[in-house]
């Protein structure tokens, strides 16, 4: 009996432990209306988003691609990891950055890619 209350008790720290780096490892996942209306909220904190590419531009593994989840678009600069095609679904991760002139050209509010799953 008392080696059976061990092994739960061992088995469900095991899950707890397992459910929170689960979670601390995955960005929040926010929508582009959500980040639009408080940037400032979001500012240089990690955030996921998906969508549909509508627009990119760049060369060498960098540059930036305007993502449309539905709610609102929300451009996204990528550096070393390439720049998606228009109409490409994807997923991305990155940090907010409230302002950010990149190329000659100014953008309201980035998202500053940190990582990328493709597809949906």
């Amino acid at each position: 009996m008392d080696r059976l209350r061990l092994s739960s008790r061992v088995i469900f720290a095991a899950v707890i432990g397992l459910m929170t780096l689960i979670l601390t490892a995955c960005p929040q996942e926010r929508s582009v209306a959500q980040i639009q209306r408080d940037p400032a909220r979001y500012a240089n904190k990690e955030v996921g988003i998906r969508g549909t590419v509508v627009s990119s531009w760049g060369a060498l593994g960098t540059g930036m691609y305007e993502v449309d989840d539905g709610t609102g678009r929300i451009w996204v600069m990528s550096q070393n990891y390439g720049v998606p095609g228009k109409g490409a679904r994807i997923g991305v991760a990155g940090t907010i950055v409230p302002t950010l002139s990149f190329g000659g050209r100014s953008f309201a509010t980035v998202l500053r890619e940190t990582r990328r799953r493709h597809g949906d």
